[in-house]
């Protein structure tokens, strides 16, 4: 199901191949959770008109994670929040992590709710040494719940391909909202 923000045709004002470096990262440096590395890489290997929309911009950032090393990917990954963890709780989120898991009801668990996210984080992170990854916008918590367990039985490989596919999904997800409320 498309978000009613995911019009690969919806162009990006402004373009980002007119931006200078500086103001392209300040704009587009925190799609990918606490790694501007990602947009400074992307702007270093130039940019052109196929890079200003959305879908363009988002493959071009895309690309620089996928080509990155082990190492990089891990620290993105690392980037990101546990669900309805601690960082959540204490409001230590950024904003767009803040409001996408309260859009999927993270804010709104139940007690038992919380204990099972707390649960599902520790074993989660004990089995791969990094956060659960999911794209929560369109899910509700159930959903994040049941992916969270289905998860677990990856082998590490698997699941840092699915967490880098799931970032991915949520820096385009980002970037098209930006766009549509240009």
């Amino acid at each position: 199901m498309a978000d009613r923000h995911s019009s690969p045709a919806l162009p990006l004002r402004p373009a980002p191949s007119r931006l200078n470096r500086e103001a392209f990262i300040a704009r587009f440096g925190d799609l990918y959770e606490c790694s501007p590395w990602i947009a400074a890489a992307a702007w270093d290997q130039g940019l052109g008109s196929d890079d200003d929309s959305v879908v363009g911009l988002a493959r071009r950032l895309a690309a620089v994670l996928d080509a990155a090393d082990e190492a990089a990917q891990l620290a993105v990954i690392r980037a990101h929040p546990d669900l309805a963890g601690k960082a959540a709780l204490a409001g230590e989120l950024t904003d767009d992590s803040r409001n996408e898991q309260a859009g999927a009801g993270l804010d709104q668990c139940s007690p038992e709710e919380l204990a099972r996210f707390t649960r599902l984080n520790a074993a989660y992170r004990a089995r791969f040494a990094f956060p659960f990854v999911i794209a929560v916008r369109g899910k509700d918590r159930h959903a994040i719940l049941a992916a969270f367990e289905a998860r677990l039985d990856h082998t590490p490989d698997e699941e840092r391909r699915t967490a880098i596919d799931q970032i991915h999904r949520i820096a385009r997800l980002r970037l098209a909202s930006r766009a549509a409320a240009q």
